[in-house]
């Protein structure tokens, strides 16, 4: 019987910037890695915006990467209860996971790119891809868990 598959969630505040990117990251990863049927992607915000940052949008699509047609959305309790590893981008994901969850929080502290200049977003952005990665090699490796 095959292992389940492990839970990644990226959560932001508004789901506008860094966990888009993050996820837009981890979905490239697993398909070059032919690892989607490892893991299970979740991407979220608590308090959504109504857009993702439009300077996010072009510096993903400078690396060949289009999130252009994405939304904001919400991530429900369900959702993070249900993951192995909650994901957060700079802020706190006290009001994220509950007390009751059994999965690990990491927290990356990135800063948020809203309202920063093209060499700041893509600094963001160059920095989110290499977290993604070490990330997914650190759980293929089995290391983590």
């Amino acid at each position: 019987m095959a292992e389940p598959a492990v839970t990644v969630a990226f959560v932001c505040v508004q789901n506008a910037g860094r966990s888009q990117m993050a996820y837009a990251f981890a979905e490239r990863e697993l398909e070059d890695r032919n690892a989607g049927d490892e893991f299970e992607l979740v991407m979220g915000g608590t308090r959504p915006g109504s857009h993702v940052h439009p300077a996010v949008v072009e510096a993903m699509a400078d690396v060949g990467v289009d999130i252009g047609d994405r939304t904001p959305r919400e991530v429900t309790f369900e959702e993070i209860q249900g993951s192995d590893y909650v994901i957060t981008m700079g802020c706190s994901a006290s009001d994220v996971c509950p007390a009751s969850w059994s999965g690990e929080n990491r927290d990356w502290g990135l800063d948020d790119p809203d309202g920063r200049s093209a060499a700041e977003v893509a600094r963001v952005r160059d920095e989110v891809r290499d977290r993604v990665v070490a990330l997914f090699d650190e759980l293929q490796a089995g290391e983590a868990r």
